[in-house]
């Protein structure tokens, strides 16, 4: 990509990391992480061999914590039996019941005898941008995880921010991706649909492309561009369907072109062609698990619990020395509870008050007295 110098802006609130990469302004990159549960895509495991499955040409490795990852033979998994021991990394994040794809591209001198453990976590979203863009700034607002990034990059890049990373302008970003729906330039809409088996989108033009033709090419233009956009910021995975508003299905594949040129700066997404429907199909390889599975669809009552956290630590900070507390449905604050870290991060002068009448997504932050 061409265009000024990208920047990495990262959010430290309790239980949560978000990441984002902006260009001119325009958010290309967001990743919403939770450290005390991470993805695990990255780290390195001492495994042990469990089974060989040949139907799957590959073998199946006890990694730490009673996961089971699978190896296959063209990732190093070949001439390996049950019982071998191997240092190996998650190459994948696990999916649905199915563990994480593993191989064995691992730094030299790792032990291969002992105990199957952990030996290193992989890195996180803002250490993994900031290597993949060295040019780019990179701002943080917490001095801890400034210090880590420090300890891993050049400690002259890495700098501390007085106030949060974020303004509302990239808050607003980020909320608008756990939403369904995606409003285009000129009117109309995207209505994004993750399900187990794919993801549809539709185009919706509403009254916005009137009935001639033309009107409905221009919108599905301007759809395709904005659909490979939240294709890689939400990291959609696997088979994407799209299906773009009022042309006839012989006339649709003439948007592919426009599509894969949209698509080209994720190496991830792959334009496959046109169903017999007139639906334009694509997939894209699963790495990191979808921002949906990561903050639920709809957001779940922990996403919505941590957001109220973020809410209190502003108002904190707002007004030092308040005593606030968190009014909320007994199912957010149990899913805080659960997430460790979290309501510590918080701080103990935050009261939890449950209250059934509130749905989640309606916390309140309120004064304890």
């Amino acid at each position: 990509m061409t265009g000024s110098v990208p920047q990495i802006l990262v959010s430290v609130s309790p239980g949560e990391r978000r990441t984002a990469l902006l260009r001119d302004g325009v958010l290309e990159e967001a990743w919403v992480e939770r450290p005390a549960r991470p993805d695990g895509v990255g780290d390195l495991h001492l495994g042990r061999v469990t089974a060989r499955v040949p139907a799957l040409s590959g073998v199946f490795v006890a990694l730490a914590d009673g996961e089971s990852g699978f190896l296959p033979d063209a990732q190093g998994g070949a001439g390996l039996s049950e019982g071998d021991h191997r240092p190996v990394r998650v190459l994948r994040a696990a999916q649905g019941g199915k563990g994480p794809r593993l191989d064995t591209k691992v730094p030299d001198g790792l032990p291969r005898a002992g105990p199957v453990r952990l030996l290193a976590r992989g890195p996180t979203a803002p250490l993994r941008l900031a290597r993949a863009y060295p040019q780019a700034t990179l701002r943080c607002d917490d001095g801890r995880e400034v210090a880590a990034l420090r300890a891993a990059l050049d400690p002259s890049r890495p700098v501390l921010l007085p106030g949060p990373a974020f303004d509302d302008a990239t808050e607003a970003a980020f909320d608008a991706l756990a939403s369904p729906e995606v409003p285009l330039p000129g009117g109309g809409r995207l209505l994004i649909h993750p399900t187990p088996a794919l993801v549809a989108i539709d185009v919706d033009s509403g009254s916005a492309a009137g009935r001639g033709e033309g009107a409905h090419r221009r919108l599905n233009e301007a759809a395709l561009a904005e659909a490979a956009r939240q294709i890689r910021l939400r990291r959609l995975a696997g088979p994407i369907l799209i299906d773009l508003a009022g042309m006839a299905a012989t006339a649709r594949a003439g948007f592919l072109p426009a599509l894969r040129a949209a698509a080209r700066p994720d190496p991830l997404l792959r334009i496959l062609g046109t169903t017999a429907l007139g639906l334009i199909e694509t997939v894209r390889t699963r790495v990191h698990p979808p921002l949906h599975e990561v903050l639920g669809f709809p957001p779940s009552p922990l996403t919505q619990g941590l957001a109220a956290l973020r809410r209190a630590g502003r108002e904190a900070a707002a007004r030092p020395g308040a005593r606030l507390a968190l009014r909320a449905h007994p199912h957010v604050l149990a899913a805080l509870r659960a997430l460790s870290g979290a309501l510590e991060e918080a701080g103990n002068a935050l009261a939890l008050r449950p209250d059934p009448a509130l749905a989640p997504g309606q916390e309140v932050i309120e004064d304890a007295a």
